[in-house]
């Protein structure tokens, strides 16, 4: 006999649909295959599948027992298709009746032994591809369903064990589909472990870093070592808005794919931060690997990249960021095909001025040769630096300051200034796809948005013929610029706002 049962498979962030075909033959000798380019994972599915059913009640037929995934040229990969090869198996050996339409429905979830549904990864993808193909049901691990439930227009069973759902089916009993997660209720503010009012000094850079959250720009800070840089780059999540439920949603499918979403949790609410160190492989970076996935840049997807030491990083590591920095994506292209992933990340940087961390430090002397320093400061090439819209010293810290009392604004205070300003790009952009900052215009959006009178024209011709700014760095100053414009809340950029974003183009590494 031969039964069918839905799944899905996932390439990347895509969902594909997989039908799970079993054939349980009645002539033959006893035996168990699975066909359909399975990996190792889905081949070891044949002993969770038989002792799954066996220890929940059922008998596992002893005939010949075929499975297919289709379509067979795609690679199957995970343990997603336990429960649906173990329905399709008691369903073609008469194990159980079905009185559902099983064809209008998806199975998707890894099994224990003892038949329980185990928490498994993509659920978030599977409930999209769902409401995408216009299928209303969907079975999902209970640990995993809701993810799925903030996916409008479908009904999301959480099965807790195989006898569970073999009991639904056959209307023993009912498994009760989750209630309709709303997003908008679950957002909450980035959780910091440092506040900007405790910081001490650095007010320049404060001011920089309140300008990068504002308007996603990337940004460096220099200085020696203690001025304060990582703690600044630690406190940056305070000061960031909340994740917009498209934006929340955009987020969490990396890491339901990726599998970063613990038990029971249904969406990212925090803006990601990712703190990679500078031993990070190419790959674990930009993604990748025999069966690609996500890297740092994609798991920082509207949120922050932050490279401590960034020039102790392999030169060929920071180069290969040149494309998603410019893009917003990554393409990883292999033999099997090509996938991309979303990569519109800001990207924080800290570095020493030379290799000691002591050049041009009022107190102490510093100990490079210029080879060693030149050689030090060859690590970051200039395209790279050239992507970086804000540069920034951070100069030592003196005693004074140290035992100062005088209070420094709290983070509270400047994330209402900045989310205050992402609200004006937010309407701004509301006729553009995908365009959440002012960072991620491109050069006909900064033309149509960032428009100068003569006076300010002028101001932007000197300076490019004073500093032979590139053309990326003339079209980055302006949208820094109009970030500026924007937390003061001015509808033109005035000449003000171009100095100080002139200002932050100055090359400080």
């Amino acid at each position: 006999m031969l039964a069918r049962v839905n799944s899905v498979a996932h390439i990347g962030l895509m969902s594909v649909a997989i039908e799970v075909e079993v054939d349980v033959a009645s002539t033959g000798f006893p035996g168990f295959n699975i066909v359909g380019l399975p990996s190792k994972a889905v081949e070891e599915a044949k002993e969770r599948v038989k002792t799954a059913i066996v220890n929940t009640g059922c008998s596992f037929p002893q005939k010949k027992i075929i499975v297919n995934l289709a379509p067979a040229d795609i690679n199957k990969d995970g343990s997603c298709y336990d429960l649906p090869i173990a329905l399709g198996i008691l369903l073609a050996a008469g194990e159980i009746g079905a009185n559902q339409d099983i064809s209008k429905s998806i199975f998707y979830g890894e099994l224990s032994l003892d038949g329980h549904i185990r928490h498994t990864k993509g659920v978030l993808l599977v409930g999209i591809f769902a409401l995408e193909q216009g299928i209303k049901k969907v079975f999902v691990p209970k640990d995993s369903s809701r993810e799925a439930a903030v996916v409008d227009k479908i009904q999301v069973f959480p099965v807790v064990n195989l006898k569970e759902l073999i009991d639904h089916l056959t209307q023993n009993s009912q498994i009760k589909p989750l209630r309709k997660i709303v997003v908008d209720k679950l957002m909450r503010g980035s959780e910091s472990e440092f506040d900007f009012s405790e910081v001490l000094g650095a007010e320049q850079a404060k001011r920089a870093l309140t300008i990068a959250a504002a308007g996603g720009h990337n940004i460096l800070m220099a200085g020696p070592p203690g001025s304060g840089k990582t703690m600044l780059a630690r406190a940056l999540p305070s000061i960031l808005p909340p994740l917009t439920p498209t934006e929340a949603l955009e987020v969490t499918r990396i890491y339901s794919a990726s599998g970063l979403l613990n038990p029971g949790e249904a969406i990212v609410t925090n803006r990601p931060f990712r703190f990679p160190h500078h031993s990070t492989s190419l790959v674990g970076l930009i993604g990748g690997g025999s069966r690609p996935m996500p890297g740092e840049i994609s798991l920082s997807h509207l949120g922050v990249m932050f490279l401590d030491e960034m020039a102790e990083f392999p030169r060929s590591v920071m180069e290969s960021m040149r494309q998603p920095m410019e893009d917003g994506k990554i393409v990883v292209s292999r033999a099997a095909g090509r996938i991309e992933f979303p990569a519109k990340f800001m990207l924080v940087a800290a570095v020493n001025p030379c290799p000691c961390g002591f050049l041009n430090h009022p107190k102490k002397q510093c100990i490079c040769t210029l080879r060693q320093i030149e050689r030090y400061k060859r690590r970051i090439s200039g395209p790279i630096l050239d992507r970086i819209d804000i540069h920034i010293n951070v100069p030592f810290v003196e005693a004074e300051k140290l035992s100062s009392e005088v209070s420094s604004e709290s983070s509270d205070s400047i994330r209402k200034k900045v989310t205050s300003a992402r609200q004006i790009q937010t309407e701004r952009f509301k006729s553009f796809k995908n365009i959440y900052t002012n960072s991620q215009m491109n050069n006909k959006q900064v033309k149509l948005f960032c428009a100068l009178t003569d006076e300010e024209k002028k101001l932007m011709r000197t300076a490019v013929e004073k500093h032979s700014l590139s053309t990326r760095s003339y079209f980055r100053i302006l949208k820094v610029a109009r970030t500026i414009a924007d937390l003061t809340k001015e509808k033109n950029i005035k000449i003000e706002h171009l100095a100080e974003a002139l200002q932050y183009r100055m090359r400080v590494f």
